[in-house]
């Protein structure tokens, strides 16, 4: 949220105002047709139908575009990127790779020594030249067992890269706790170290890298080879494939069906770069983190808003650039043991996780503000834009909710229309529609058979045939840990009640 204090009045009002609006008109939407079934039961019918019909395209459309990126991943993890930058000829208009420096900033709190050390170990062993990656690690600069967790990583990993930087974070007052008031804080204070080492701006690519996240080997050379050939490379923003893959197999079913559609969409949003948005772990220059004025300190979803500075820092030019490569992260997981109902913090936080990605909702009154301020952006994209958030936020708390009940709600509330024939041709349409769309789910599994990492061993055919089966269990699982908690978060902002920043436990491997 904006610092309220540096707020007039009338600013405070429309800030308001804008809260309100998401949340208020989920709520109309799925108020709306329960009202109007008693006196207009057909118009609502007819319009639950056509939102059958959006829901069939849609996920074909899905499928195809996972199924594109797919494609697209396979083959780029077969190339060796840093001989393909090596073989690049180097001009005014293509710097040497040679040159671009990889600067990685980790926010970290409470992670486990393991977790955090995969995460280094992962950039050390990336196929990008030693004396060209930059590790800073941002900890609290209360947090003594996170200086022991940096400092042991220094001395592994210390002589495999140009420089392994600790950060401490002193917590300054006025900010919102957690990931982007840490960056806000860790990203000034690595720019004076870069600059201090003679880099240029121009020259060094950062990445806003999660703790639990495992860069691709081929991720920073696959960058680089991308961004010395965009001319337009300081207005890029990177985008990879993040993939909770590290404790796949660990977690409770419900977690792995809802990792793997996170996982999945993501891989839909890079078919289609406009639609696209910064998430999780992301790169871009230097450069145009300085032209952004870094990240906010008062905001929990770091990601989306990051997006947004950029987007209004370049006028609109700012270029979302799909890596089709997977960066390994892990799903949520807490210490609780035993069988999937009793493991009730792990599903907490996989909620409150979602819960904290759908807060990005609270970027409407930000970007709201600033599309009018800035003209120069051409009305058609910020249009696109602007309605590409606020339809993914409204579709998000609404239409599974819209296909599971709405079919029903007309003839559940008017008797006349019930017995109508128009209201059982429309209800068996509707039927065949869901379920062909819902056959597409075996298009998904194949894929994710493909991209999973190998099932434990002791897992026999049937164990593993069910793992798959599971994921048919989507439609539920989703209404609880997706559906719920984006509904949460809007209602929450609605009424004021304002998000805090939740550290979700993290369980490095062999501890649950």
């Amino acid at each position: 949220m904006a610092k309220r204090a540096s707020l007039s009045k009338g600013e405070r009002r429309v800030q308001r105002a804008l809260e309100v609006a998401p949340g208020a008109l989920t709520w109309t939407i799925l108020i709306a047709p329960v009202a109007a079934s008693f006196l207009f039961a057909p118009y609502i019918a007819v319009a639950i139908f056509l939102i059958d019909i959006y829901w069939f395209v849609r996920t074909a459309t899905v499928v195809i575009g996972i199924r594109s990126t797919y494609r697209k991943m396979k083959a780029a993890m077969l190339q060796d990127w840093w001989q393909r930058c090596l073989a690049l000829a180097v001009s005014p208009a293509t710097p040497d790779p040679r040159r671009i420096v990889h600067a990685v900033l980790i926010p970290t709190y409470t992670e486990p020594y393991p977790i955090l050390r995969e995460t280094v170990r992962a950039i050390a062993d990336a196929d990008y030249p030693a004396e060209n990656k930059v590790v800073a690690i941002i900890t609290r600069e209360s947090d003594r067992p996170g200086w022991e967790n940096v400092h042991r990583l220094q001395q592994e990993f210390g002589d495999r890269l140009k420089a392994c930087l600790h950060i401490k974070d002193p917590l300054l007052p006025g900010i919102v706790v957690g990931k982007s008031a840490a960056m806000a804080y860790g990203g000034p204070v690595l720019r004076r170290e870069l600059d201090a080492m003679g880099l240029d701006p121009k020259d060094v690519i950062i990445t806003d890298l999660d703790s639990d996240f495992r860069v691709h080997r081929q991720y920073f050379a696959y960058v680089t080879y991308q961004y010395v050939q965009d001319p337009k490379r300081l207005e890029c923003l990177f985008q990879p494939i993040p993939m909770f893959h590290n404790n796949l197999w660990r977690v409770p079913f419900a977690v792995r069906i809802m990792a793997s559609a996170c996982t999945q969409w993501q891989m839909f949003l890079s078919s289609r770069p406009d639609r696209l948005v910064a998430f999780s772990s992301y790169s871009m220059s230097l450069d145009l983190v300085i032209k952004a004025d870094y990240w906010d300190d008062d905001v929990i979803p770091e990601d989306s808003r990051f997006y947004w500075k950029s987007f209004f820092a370049t006028h609109g030019r700012l270029h979302m650039v799909p890596v089709f490569l997977p960066i390994y992260g892990d799903a949520p997981e807490a210490s609780d043991r035993g069988m999937p109902w009793e493991r009730v913090k792990t599903h907490a936080n996989q909620y409150n996780q979602i819960k904290r990605w759908a807060w990005g909702v609270s970027d409407v009154p930000y970007a709201t503000v600033r599309l009018l301020r800035h003209p120069e952006i051409s009305l058609w994209l910020r249009a696109r834009r602007y309605g590409y958030m606020i339809f993914n936020h409204l579709t998000w708390a609404t239409l599974p909710l819209l296909l599971l009940l709405g079919a029903a709600l007309p003839r559940l509330l008017s008797e006349d229309w019930n017995l109508t024939l128009a209201a059982d041709q429309l209800g068996r349409y509707a039927f065949i529609l869901i379920n062909i769309a819902f056959l597409n789910i075996a298009a998904l599994i194949l894929v994710e058979r493909r991209i999973n990492p190998p099932m434990p061993r002791g897992w026999g055919v049937p164990h593993q045939i069910w793992a798959y089966v599971q994921l048919g269990l989507y439609p539920i699982v989703g209404l609880l840990f997706s559906v719920l908690p984006a509904l949460e978060a809007q209602t929450r902002l609605m009424l004021g009640m304002y998000l805090e920043y939740q550290v979700t436990e993290k369980v490095s491997e062999g501890t649950a």
